[in-house]
């Protein structure tokens, strides 16, 4: 089997996740006028997912290791489907709740799965790519956006969305399966546990990135308006600016990994966002925070890749852990970061991109694992 046709197997897995997230998220709007729900409901709707996800971190160990993170990628994409066929016929808030923490189960095995999918193509290959398929992630949620964009132009039946949908995530998996690899990286541990030191580094790593990286996506807008006072067709380019660099950087973070080696790619990574949006932020106007923001987005770019690369080398509970990070720090960093106030939300981030490089400099990082045979 080829590199890139394992390659594109392994990136429909994350272009799948990132797909079917998107495909729900753009149908809240209807979701919500058909249950009939309250601002606060649709925030514990969201929350269900979240809290699903981080649930699932003691089962993903056991997983592995019964399945292995083959099946369960595949599995878990199935359970995906099946979530959008129930969210598109659920006839009560409580059945939503149900569906939105089974996916968020879902989303934690996945998440796991592709990624040690990703790591034993590295292994396997010796060759960088977890950068290219976390890219090939933010692809799923901008061809999942354009996918609802379309079909509501033409019915706003969230069945039939989400059954074009769910057809399209079935014929991926379906196509990437047979080229899924079957070697997953050693894992010392059969079952969850508490993190070492060494992983503990690691997953506070990750908790500040993913913050740095929600809190962008969450309060750029809110900033430019109000702070950076720009005009109101400049406020959309705060997500465009950053998602735009980040999806551009991750094409070719891989070379800079081969060059520079994943730890220093970190810590350049984090100190030109840190450095970069407290200069925009201390410059002040729109122009120079859009600057600040499009640090950002390069510099974080490939600082999850490298983690989680570093994390799966640690082995499955490691992975789990990161994985677990991430979640909570994209469910829980924005919201939190909202408590300090506008005005210095992004001072925060600041704070949360700088305190990423010191945990990169105080981790261990793993040496790669030997191909197996």
């Amino acid at each position: 089997m080829s590199f890139r046709r394992a390659q594109l197997s392994v990136a429909a897995l994350f272009g799948s996740l990132g797909f079917q997230y998107s495909t729900w998220a753009a149908r809240i709007p209807a979701l919500t006028e058909r249950l009939h729900l309250s601002s606060a409901q649709v925030g514990v709707l969201l929350l269900a997912a979240g809290v699903g996800a981080v649930i699932s971190a003691p089962l993903v160990p056991r997983l592995m290791a019964a399945f292995g993170s083959r099946r369960l990628a595949v599995a878990a994409v199935i359970v995906l489907v099946g979530a959008l066929a129930g969210l598109a016929v659920v006839p009560v808030y409580p059945a939503a709740l149900a569906v939105l923490l089974v996916d968020g189960v879902a989303v934690g095995c996945l998440n796991v799965a592709m990624n040690a999918q990703g790591a034993a193509l590295e292994n396997v290959f010796e060759r960088t790519t977890m950068a290219k398929l976390h890219a090939t992630f933010s692809g799923g949620i901008f061809a999942g956006a354009l996918l609802a964009s379309a079909v509501t132009s033409l019915t706003g039946a969230v069945p039939v969305h989400f059954a074009i949908a769910g057809a399209i995530l079935l014929l991926l998996v379906v196509a990437a399966r047979p080229a899924l690899l079957d070697h997953d990286l050693p894992s010392p541990a059969r079952s969850w546990r508490l993190p070492s030191r060494a992983v503990l580094w690691l997953g506070l790593a990750m908790l500040l990135a993913t913050i740095t990286e929600g809190a962008m996506t969450d309060w750029s807008a809110l900033y430019l308006e109000r702070i950076a006072h720009a005009a109101e067709q400049v406020l959309p380019l705060g997500i465009a600016v950053t998602s735009g660099t980040m999806l551009l950087a991750r094409l070719f973070a891989d070379g800079w990994r081969d060059r520079w080696g994943d730890r220093t790619v970190v810590v350049a990574g984090g100190t030109l966002a840190a450095a970069g949006l407290a200069a925009g932020l201390l410059t002040g106007g729109a122009g120079a925070t859009l600057a600040g923001f499009a640090c950002v987005g390069l510099g974080m770019a490939a600082v999850s890749p490298c983690l989680y690369m570093a994390a799966a080398r640690h082995g499955t509970a490691a992975l789990t852990t990161a994985a677990t990070m991430s979640t909570t720090g994209l469910l829980v960093g924005p919201p939190a970061i909202g408590l300090v106030g506008l005005n210095w939300s992004m001072a925060v981030v600041v704070g949360t991109a700088g305190l990423t490089v010191l945990c990169a400099l105080a981790m261990r990082w793993p040496a790669r694992v030997p191909a197996p045979a």
